[in-house]
């Protein structure tokens, strides 16, 4: 009973591309319970060829293989750890990723969620927070990547998993939320207290992100409204001048001159800076840190350098409530309404091209966002 409520948050959530917009061609799947290295693997389909982009087969800590594109730039001085946003795999994002390493320069990692793209599994939201961990460990361990150079970027749904491992992590430089939620409860109901059942508490996680924080949201986004842009902006400890786009909606901000300018000057900024645990904290592999987090239950002390990735989560309410084992189906009828919306719109709801789906059924299921980005980067208003 208890992956019920689950797998109605993933109803309400997760829509990814299907068929998959890209093919993986390389070594196979390994066998269930066999732990290998990550591989390298060749994406086809995609626009763009490049020596300077490789992808790769992760294993997550919950048994799903899932694929990374890591893009390389020989300008770079930061990396962009990218969690994409919803009905999108590494296939749609491919010509705006190497685009923004390209205009940014940075080198980027992004990759697909368990269920999305050609990455094994289903989605989830528990799914997600194990997917970002092993594509961080990736970046750390596989590519050499200093952690105080990392910069956690998250869209939309991507917010989620993006805060979930910034909360945790002490060396990370700086993050960047584009369209980011408070909770998916309060993409559809203005809730005022943080419910047990409800997914992605952005809300309550961001007050314990130590670093500079970017927010970039549309003012006419009509899918997450900007309101919850601005709440997290309030709520952030270290403050970036934000950036709310004035005609922007919820899938086309990439095209606004300001998007890219902004991001330029935040990522010399942070270049700029020396962060005071770059000081003191040495830049060490994941796999021991990995380990000795999840044997520690203590969630309250962010200040360890070690990264934490326990799940029970204590102290993370911040209206006294105390919060329900995950796995809890206590409720569930809450969210029936929401999920017939979704269920009575039709068979083919999340298959539909991705500048048709209907923007009512958007706004009734809260997270079934279309994050439509621009593939070609020839069509972006900015250039070089």
């Amino acid at each position: 009973m208890g992956g019920v409520t689950s797998n109605m948050a993933a109803k309400l959530a997760f829509f990814p591309p299907d068929p998959p917009t890209y093919g993986v061609s390389g070594p196979p799947e390994a066998a269930e319970g066999v732990v290998v290295p990550p591989q390298k693997v060749v994406l086809t389909g995609v626009p763009i060829g490049s020596e300077e982009v490789e992808a790769r087969r992760v294993l997550t800590s919950r048994g799903n293989e899932i694929v990374v594109m890591y893009i390389r730039n020989k300008k770079a001085k930061v990396t962009f750890l990218h969690s994409h946003g919803n009905a999108a795999d590494l296939g749609v994002m491919y010509g705006l990723f190497v685009a923004l390493s390209n205009h940014l320069r940075v080198n980027l990692l992004a990759y697909d969620y368990s269920g999305y793209g050609r990455s094994s599994g289903k989605p989830s939201e528990e799914n997600t927070y194990a997917d970002i961990e092993a594509a961080y460990k990736c970046l750390v361990e596989t590519y050499g990547v200093k952690p105080e150079s990392i910069i956690l970027f998250g869209q939309s749904v991507g917010t989620g998993p993006t805060l979930d491992l910034a909360a945790r992590l002490t060396c990370v430089r700086a993050v960047i939320l584009q369209s980011p939620l408070l909770s998916g409860l309060r993409v559809m109901y203005p809730v005022k207290h943080t419910l047990w059942f409800d997914i992605y508490k952005n809300v309550d996680k961001i007050t314990r992100v130590r670093c500079p924080v970017l927010i970039i949201h549309g003012k006419k986004d009509d899918t997450i409204d900007c309101s919850h842009g601005k709440q997290l902006y309030e709520l952030c400890q270290q403050k970036y001048e934000p950036l709310w786009i004035e005609d922007g909606n919820h899938c086309d901000l990439e095209t606004y001159p300001e998007y890219l300018k902004h991001l330029e000057n935040f990522v010399k900024a942070i270049e700029m800076m020396t962060p005071d645990f770059a000081k003191t904290e040495a830049s060490t592999g994941t796999l021991e840190l990995f380990e000795k987090a999840r044997a520690s239950s203590d969630r309250s002390d962010i200040s360890r350098k070690v990264v934490s990735f326990d799940r029970r989560e204590r102290g993370r309410m911040s209206t006294g409530y105390r919060e329900r084992p995950r796995h809890s189906t206590d409720g569930r009828h809450r969210m029936r309404k929401s999920v017939d919306l979704c269920e009575n719109s039709g068979d083919g709801v999340a298959n539909k091209p991705r500048k048709s789906i209907d923007r009512f059924m958007i706004r009734a299921v809260g997270l079934c966002n279309v994050d439509c980005l621009t593939e070609d980067p020839s069509k972006l208003k900015y250039k070089n």
